[in-house]
């Protein structure tokens, strides 16, 4: 099936898995230098399932995000330096530097937003989704969540009324294993989070979310499939995040780790980037001299956003209430 795909699109997706990598590489380090506030969560090893996901999707389209984020909102088409001046919390931010890592958004390209709640995001997408339909629009939504997110409520609620109404929504489950500090298998019912589809009269798939391909082709089936008025699909994405839950952890973790180093080294051994190159390059698809020339583009790409960041001013504190709204 791959060579159904073209080589710009082939390149394209490359790009985007060299982009989240090195922005949350770049993210984990300066964090670690004590210059962003707060808490980031980085996917790095899952850049595959955000990239083959978005990439099937036009600008139109709707996204929810979870708190592990900044790949879904690069793969959709965020604006790496204002991504990275929010995570600064500065004022050129998304958010003007209050939302930080965990709540940026962009609504003119369907990023309807990040979200620091587990399972938010699934009654969001859904929503959207109803809006589309209610529209007469062909527009989808596609929510990101994590595997522990699938034993929430939120998960059931949302599943069921999609299905009820057939809403132009696909669910995605990039299930990395572990639920913050605890192995999925210890509290969940099922091998395969989408063999819950089953309970909720919709498509269920399973795929490899490492495979950028893989993820691209079957994501297009199943916006097709919403497109066409057909209802929703979930999509499990079995992927691996190579950090811990939040960065600097292991602060806090100390000796003891939820996680066997030997599992850690295996999942590394099956890198998004890497397997891509080594199935493409040596295939005479793409070339060796191409793939560099995205690596040294991207580095360029994070340079700027860093400086951008960096030389953006804070908040000023009579701002701190602005763009906030209450209900009375």
């Amino acid at each position: 099936m791959a060579a159904e795909v073209g080589k710009d699109k082939l390149l394209e997706m490359y790009r985007t898995m060299q982009t989240i990598r090195q922005f949350e590489e770049r993210l984990r380090d300066i964090f670690k230098e004590g210059k962003i506030p707060g808490f980031v969560h980085v996917s790095i090893g899952e850049e595959a399932s955000a990239t083959g996901v978005c990439a099937a999707l036009t600008d139109t389209d709707y996204i929810t995000s979870t708190h592990r984020g900044h790949g879904h909102l690069i793969a959709k088409g965020g604006k790496i330096s204002p991504m990275m001046a929010e995570i600064y919390g500065k004022s050129t931010g998304y958010c003007k530097g209050k939302g930080g890592s965990m709540h940026i958004a962009d609504f003119e390209i369907g990023i309807l937003g990040a979200n620091g709640i587990v399972g938010a995001g699934l009654p969001i997408a859904t929503g959207a989704g109803l809006a589309a339909q209610v529209r007469g629009s062909d527009e989808v939504a596609v929510c990101f969540f994590g595997d522990g997110a699938s034993n929430e409520g939120t998960f059931h609620e949302s599943l069921n009324i999609a299905s009820a109404w057939k809403l132009p929504v696909i669910y995605v489950c990039e299930n990395n294993l572990y639920g913050e500090f605890t192995a999925g298998k210890d509290v969940t019912s099922v091998k395969d989070i989408a063999d819950r589809a089953r309970g909720h009269d919709m498509p269920g798939v399973v795929v490899n979310g490492n495979d950028v391909v893989e993820v691209y082709e079957t994501t297009n089936q199943a916006v097709e499939r919403a497109r066409r008025g057909e209802g929703p699909t979930l999509i499990e994405c079995k992927t691996y995040r190579w950090e811990g839950h939040v960065v600097g952890e292991e602060a806090f973790m100390g000796d003891k780790s939820y996680r066997p180093k030997d599992e850690i080294e295996e999942w590394k051994k099956r890198c998004p980037l890497i397997t891509f190159e080594q199935r493409f390059v040596p295939a005479g698809v793409v070339s060796q001299a191409e793939i560099d020339a995205v690596k040294a583009e991207v580095a360029g790409v994070i340079d700027e956003a860093v400086t951008f960041a960096e030389d953006s001013p804070l908040p000023e504190p009579a701002e701190a209430l602005d763009d906030m709204f209450s209900a009375a």
